[in-house]
């Protein structure tokens, strides 16, 4: 069986009239209740989910109707939107009354990269200059949660450098699918293999690459369906993803009973890949890569960069948006300015120096490079 298990992610939750905080709780209490009856009890939300209201939809549907002792709980602390220190403890104190907890089981610092731990400088970002990490080990000392993590969206590089500065932390979540695994900024392999070493625990979201990889281009379809004609695409990647030691669980966003069901009939029912299906999921991810309006062979660009990032890595990441259902909303799209500020210091979304792309023949690959990098910079945030 599947090695990890199920967390039901809050933030794509059944709402009425479009209304994001206007939630279904008819539905919600259904949802939740069959997720918890089928053994499983890890719920994520966050400070900003659903406009800021995840965290009182966790509370109804969850806290106020099971047992404290029945669930665990996971929220994350709105990194991205810290100004200055003193905001740190009002957030906090409003997130354990929205939650209706007295303690958080599982809190995450949310969403750390380049620009937040270090700063484009690299000289220290809000993470440091707040002195966030005295705040969370103060709230974990005095038992106000009970273990401590962050989100990642940085190189595996920084996120080993993170874990060696702050061995408190007991785990990690990051981006996990058969596709980010081969991606040269999101690592998502290199970044597991980094929080292994280190001895702590993951977290996988998007581990259907936020549908990603159940709408699949029809090439990769077909090479699925010929590996196993009576698997689902989706089943696919969560395979892949419940197939690795260490992980506390595979987040999924889910908006209906059906999904519900759907998740854990699949997570109970699957077995981890074999060596030979991991191998072929590699030849899937060239194929789908090809599916892309740049195609999978950069082996021309190797070894140059732009603004210190690796030109290899902008025609993926580019390439890899344009085969997502909502493109401008893609993991891959976000991974480029922590690079830039990583590498050069410069700011993604200033005025970025000119430079040239040149390949070893002598060909002037600038322009093709720059609209790939002005289309990232402009679907970023």
């Amino acid at each position: 069986m599947l090695k990890s298990r199920l967390g039901f992610g809050m933030m794509r939750l059944p709402v009425i009239g479009g209304d994001p905080t206007n939630f279904d709780y008819e539905k919600l209490n259904k949802m939740v209740d069959t997720f918890m009856k089928a053994g499983y009890t890890y719920f994520d939300t966050s400070y900003v989910y659903h406009n800021g209201k995840s965290e009182e939809a966790t509370r109804k549907a969850v806290v106020e109707r099971h047992p404290r002792d029945s669930f665990t709980v996971a929220t994350k602390f709105p990194t991205f939107l810290l100004k200055e220190e003193s905001e740190i403890e009002p957030i906090f104190a409003s997130q354990l009354k929205n939650l209706g907890v007295e303690y958080i089981d599982y809190y995450l610092l949310h969403n750390f990269q380049t620009v937040y731990y270090d700063g484009i400088d690299g000289k220290g970002g809000i993470v440091k200059t707040a002195h966030l990490f005295d705040h969370a080990n103060k709230w974990l000392a005095d038992g106000r949660i009970r273990h401590l993590g962050f989100s990642f969206h940085s190189s595996a590089k920084l996120l080993d450098r993170i874990l060696t500065e702050h061995p408190e932390v007991e785990f990690v979540q990051i981006p996990f699918n058969y596709i980010d695994c081969e991606s040269e900024l999101v690592q998502a392999m290199a970044s597991y293999e980094v929080i292994r070493r280190h001895g702590k625990l993951a977290v996988f979201m998007e581990p259907v690459k936020g549908g990603g990889l159940s709408m699949v281009p029809a090439a990769v379809e077909k090479k699925l369906k010929e590996m196993n004609p009576n698997a689902s695409i989706a089943s696919w990647a969560i395979r892949f993803a419940g197939s690795f030691d260490g992980v506390i669980c595979n987040l999924s966003g889910m908006s209906t009973l059906e999904q519900v069901k759907d998740n854990i009939h699949t997570v109970q029912t699957l077995e981890p890949l074999s060596d030979h299906e991991k191998q072929q999921l590699r030849e899937v991810v060239k194929i789908y890569k090809d599916a892309g309006p740049i195609g999978a062979d950069l082996s021309k660009y190797a070894g140059l960069k732009l603004h210190g990032a690796p030109v290899t890595g902008i025609l993926e990441a580019y390439n890899m948006c344009q085969l997502q259902p909502d493109p401008g909303f893609a993991d891959d799209n976000n991974y480029l300015k922590n690079t830039v500020a990583e590498e050069s210091h410069l700011d993604f979304f200033g005025e970025l120096p000119d430079e040239k792309v040149i390949l070893a023949d002598g060909t002037d690959a600038t322009e093709e490079v720059l609209k790939a990098e002005r289309w990232l910079i402009e679907h970023s945030f």
